[in-house]
């Protein structure tokens, strides 16, 4: 029988986020129930909720300090070696004569990478940790059907099989109405977290408990997923292609266009996750008219096809799933001292930053920052969800702004020479002279822990600085600038 005096802690959610706070809860010495609507997530034939194949995402500064301070030392070993490191953006593009370039962007002056994870393999390797914890029990098939945040109880029902789920948790096959009617749980908790998406039932329930201010957001793009395969099966490679890779391994790549984007990350396996990003009135012309797919991206995305295979492009185009990308902001995060939400299901951003997954793993780190400054009963419990969402709200609807934002820098500006100056000027800045606190946005955001909020008041800080030495001549070298800074 469970110790009465011991935390219950409930997580809804079994993705990244919901294992790594599982597993932050666990090493506490909290009794640990994990309820997630899918399958088993190791489990290879588990369907993802957006119906993806796999999904590449870059791991960076925030998420890997998150899994530091998760009192597991072997965890981001395991990790950190099934990564590839990304130094920078490879801009694909053409010259004036049709010849096809390639430009490498550094992310930063000091040689800080992101790293490229597999999203499945992260998962894996969170629960796997996860559940080798005696306090821990994991539950799959379980379905969020209603909470009571005052009373500290919640239901589920129990699925008799994991079939395919859509985005907001009901059957993707409606057909079998003979099946016997699900098994319900009551389950009771201490304190439940949910982290279980963008559509989340947990901050359904939430918002029914509490006065919420919530805002939903569509852009208008679609993104599609494509694979660039190993150099060995496809006929084209690029002038970076090296270690079996079609394009170079170590770049996050960019093929920029007016009002839409191509990017690539590598795989561990050689092959590359490719996303498309265009407005939905470019995905409909494509739907209605298949054939013109090679020359779409022909038009705007020059040697992307040939990496790919015209007929393998056609094929994954019409084959993948068209998704949007929602954009979600809320507040509170948390009701008194029973329930906080963390990762998507507070705040789903587009996805031009690589924080989403990040900045979910972060949102674990700092919770148990705050739960742990505070006596472990209701009122402790209580003031550290208070703190929790008053530090954690204004740096969600930072980065939701900031991923936004990035959208246009990467399908437009990593192509304007006034950014790539100020580029320029901020990194000699950095590297020269750090005394004077100059860092680039992205560097501040991918490679500190300083908060969102923060950086967006030292970025503007430090825009101001720079207008206020007014324009200079493109040819002006950085050094010149440095010489009036100082007169600033």
């Amino acid at each position: 029988m469970a110790d009465p005096k011991v935390t219950k802690c409930v997580v809804v959610g079994a993705g990244p986020v919901g294992a790594l706070a599982a597993l932050y809860a666990a090493r506490r010495g909290w009794h640990v129930e994990v309820y997630e609507l899918r399958g088993d997530l190791r489990d290879a034939s588990t369907t993802p909720l957006n119906f993806t194949k796999s999904i590449n995402l870059a791991l960076s500064e925030r998420g890997i300090n998150a899994m530091r301070h998760s009192q597991s030392p072997s965890l981001l070993d395991k990790v950190l070696s099934e990564t590839i490191p990304m130094y920078g953006r490879m801009i694909h593009g053409q010259d004036s004569a049709g010849k096809l370039t390639e430009e490498s962007q550094q992310y930063d002056v000091h040689g800080r990478f992101i790293r490229a994870v597999d999203r499945a393999n992260l998962n894996k390797l969170l629960l796997d940790e996860v559940d080798r914890l005696p306090n821990v029990k994991l539950h799959f098939n379980h379905k969020l059907t209603g909470a009571d945040f005052r009373k500290r109880k919640a239901w589920f029902e129990k699925k008799s099989s994991g079939g395919p789920q859509t985005a907001d948790g009901a059957q993707a096959h409606q057909d079998q109405v003979d099946e016997k009617d699900p098994e319900e749980l009551e389950v009771n908790f201490d304190l439940l977290l949910g982290c279980d998406g963008a559509h989340s039932s947990v901050r359904y329930h939430l918002m029914k408990s509490l006065r919420m201010n919530y805002e939903q957001s569509y852009i208008d793009t679609l993104w599609c997923e494509f694979t660039i395969p190993p150099a060995s099966s496809t006929l084209s490679t690029s002038p970076s292609a090296k270690q079996g890779f079609a394009t170079s391994p170590n770049h996050l790549h960019i093929w920029p266009s007016d009002d839409k984007m191509f990017i690539a990350i590598p795989s561990t396996d050689k092959s590359l996750t490719c996303t498309l990003f265009a407005p939905s009135a470019s995905f409909a012309t494509l739907e209605q008219t298949p054939s013109r797919v090679k020359g779409f991206f022909t038009t705007n995305f020059p040697g992307a096809a040939d990496l790919i295979g015209p007929a393998e492009l056609r094929n994954q185009f019409e084959s993948n799933p068209h998704l949007p990308l929602i954009s979600i902001k809320c507040s509170p995060h948390h009701y008194t001292s029973s329930c906080v939400i963390l990762g998507d299901a507070a705040h789903a951003m587009v996805p031009f930053y690589g924080q989403g997954m990040n900045a979910g793993l972060e949102d674990v780190r700092v919770l148990f920052q705050h739960l742990d400054r505070q006596t472990a009963n209701l009122a402790g419990r209580e003031a550290a969800l208070t703190s929790y969402s008053l530090e954690r709200v204004p740096d969600a609807h930072a980065i939701n702004d900031l991923a936004l934002a990035n959208y246009f820098e990467m399908h437009s500006a990593v192509t304007s020479p006034l950014y790539l100056f100020r580029k320029k000027i901020e990194e000699f800045l950095s590297d020269k002279l750090p005394s004077t606190g100059f860092a680039t946005q992205y560097s501040r955001v991918s490679f500190s822990n300083q908060r969102y909020s923060e950086v967006v008041m030292s970025v503007s800080r430090q825009s101001l600085v720079l207008g206020a030495l007014g324009t200079l001549p493109s040819r002006q070298q950085p050094q010149a600038i440095l010489v009036k800074l100082l007169k600033f």
